[in-house]
């Protein structure tokens, strides 16, 4: 892996700068999605985390008690810009396809984020912070997807439309896709929402 050093000297001097401004948690969770940007959430060390932040080894443990909390952290604040993007788009358009455009979108800007928000045996499952977020998140990618059903847990619609763009969005990530659609993702996606219809069954 080649690693990008300019980014990296970058985000130690912001980390650093946010720690000496007294904002130590915003310093540790920084330098966790820079870790995770490079070597992803499996990898994740808090010692190297407090070495990127400038902070005792202790410093992560004392903030989020291990390594999964640390990660359940930046999970939560992952979902919460996950919904932003999602609610943004849909405000923007009312069109449930530009909505899967920024769940795509999303995935590509903010890796680090997307690749700890679904690694759930990583993460402290009953967090409250990680439970509302994802429960809003889950909240603005249904909207539009289809009427709510009574059996909400089942909601066939939604959940063939999260499967479509989260597939899309996991193989393009993976490098799996043609150069046509890795130049052009968002168009790629939009021909293929042409050809698939989520809707009521006959």
């Amino acid at each position: 892996m080649v690693f990008d050093t300019v980014k990296i000297r970058a985000t130690v001097a912001l980390v650093t700068d946010r720690y000496h401004h007294g904002d130590l948690r915003r310093a540790l969770i920084d330098a966790a999605v820079a870790s995770i940007a490079e070597s992803g959430p499996s990898a994740l060390s808090l010692r190297a985390v407090a070495k990127l932040a400038g902070v005792s080894h202790a410093a992560p443990a004392h903030h989020f008690g291990d390594k999964a909390g640390l990660l359940t952290a930046v999970a939560a604040e992952g979902y919460d810009r996950f919904a932003d993007a999602l609610e943004r788009a849909w405000k923007a358009t009312g069109d449930f396809v530009e909505v899967g455009i920024a769940y795509v979108r999303f995935a590509i800007d903010n890796k680090a984020y997307f690749e700890t928000m679904f690694r759930p045996e990583l993460l402290h499952e009953d967090d409250p912070d990680l439970q509302r977020a994802e429960a809003r998140s889950n909240a603005a990618l249904v909207r539009g997807a289809g009427e709510q059903r009574a059996d909400a847990e089942f909601n066939p619609e939604a959940l063939g439309a999260w499967s479509l763009v989260h597939g899309f969005a996991g193989l393009l990530m993976g490098g799996n896709f043609p150069p046509a659609v890795v130049a052009d993702p968002e168009g790629a996606l939009r021909e293929i929402a042409k050809r698939v219809r989520f809707g009521k069954p006959e």
